[in-house]
């Protein structure tokens, strides 16, 4: 059977590389998508592995021959996912993750209505708020910025398939996982099993 693939949206600080990591460890059916860009390559970084390092040209020519499910310019570097490598890991039967935003999310359903949708939620802002603070990476008035863009965010949520609240690793761990299967257990997907198709 053909792999499916996977949206993760959620607001900055919501725990979405912790809990995406947590699933990968635990399902090594999964592939996990690489993001193409065009910023440079930082010490410690591996091409393939953190990002797929393009040159500008390379980039634009890409999106010419569209190439990407999603592209966004973001502080003058290019991101995208590349077609390629998603629809090679659903060939092999693998589901796809793509931990990737809003706008990303809308530009992907919209080629491909099929994708599944899933959108990661604090238990609450006051979590949130203290979970950007702990981290020790961003000023007050940055944290502030990223918990009005968590509340724009949020506005879309209701147009996801699924809500997950990571109020802990293991319960949002859970919650995927469940959500993975649930998706294999469609009738069109079953029946198609029994009839050798």
């Amino acid at each position: 059977m053909r792999g499916k693939t996977f949206i993760i949206s959620g607001p900055s600080g919501v725990g979405k590389s912790t809990v995406l990591q947590a699933l990968l460890e635990r399902r090594k059916d999964l592939y996990f998508s690489v993001s193409a860009t065009t910023r440079p390559c930082r010490p410690g970084e591996t091409d393939g592995v953190h990002y797929h390092f393009l040159d500008v040209d390379t980039f634009r020519a890409w999106i010419a021959k569209n190439e990407f499910l999603e592209y966004a310019e973001y502080v003058g570097n290019f991101y995208g996912t590349p077609k390629r490598y998603v629809d090679e890991a659903m060939d092999q039967g693998r589901d796809v993750i793509l931990d990737i935003e809003v706008q990303g999310a809308i530009q992907v359903t919209g080629q491909r209505p099929e994708t599944v949708t899933i959108f990661i939620a604090p238990p609450s802002w006051t979590e949130l708020e203290r979970r950007l603070t702990e981290r020790g990476t961003d000023s007050a008035e940055k944290i502030q910025k990223r918990l009005l863009r968590a509340k724009v965010e949020f506005q879309t949520a209701h147009t996801y398939d699924y809500f997950v609240i990571n109020d802990t690793v293991e319960n949002a761990v859970r919650e995927l996982e469940a959500i993975l299967t649930a998706e294999h257990c469609k009738p069109q997907e079953r029946m198609a099993i029994i009839n050798g198709q």
